[in-house]
Parts: structure tokens; sequence; C-alpha cells
């Protein structure tokens, strides 16, 4: 089990990336969150079997149909296992 805290920024908000990662991680079994944040990132939290992990990272590099994804900022961190599904968080 791992957790990964990925930044992502670009044209992230306003463009249904938080859905196409929530829409991805739910696929790939992952628990956590996804949000904006007032800077127009957006931060994903994730947790579950490391290559599924990597499988969304890859998938959030590409974004959404209308995202644009300039830079990816990871963090791998201890698992809590606070999560039991993976939600969008306003």
């Amino acid at each position: 089990m791992k957790r990964a805290k990925i930044t992502a920024k670009g044209k992230v908000q306003g463009v249904s990336y938080r859905l196409y990662i929530k829409k991805k991680a739910n696929k790939l079994g992952l628990k956590g969150t996804v949000r904006n944040k007032s800077d127009g990132s957006v931060q994903i939290i994730a947790e579950g079997e490391e290559k599924q992990i990597e499988k969304l990272i890859h998938e959030a590099r590409k974004g959404s149909f209308l995202a644009r994804v300039d830079n990816l900022d990871i963090k791998y961190e201890k698992p809590t296992k606070d999560y039991d599904d993976f939600q969008v968080v306003f």
C-alpha cells in the first residue's frame, strides 16, 4: 500500500480535470480525494497499490480533453487508510 500526494499545475480548473481523475482513480481501485486549490492547481491524494498509483500519475499527466498539465509535483507519504473511496472534494 502506497500514498501519493500529487499537485497538478497548468490549465486544470474548469476543464473537468477533477471528474476525469475521479473516474480514473475509481477504475484503478484507488482511494482518496481530488480538490481545486486556491492557487489554480489541483491536489490529488491517492492510496492503493503502487502499480495503480503509477497508472493514475500517468493519467494525471495526460489530463482531461480540455486540460493542459504543465507540471506534476509528486510526494510519497505513509498511507493513512482514512478513505473508503475516491471523492471530489469541493
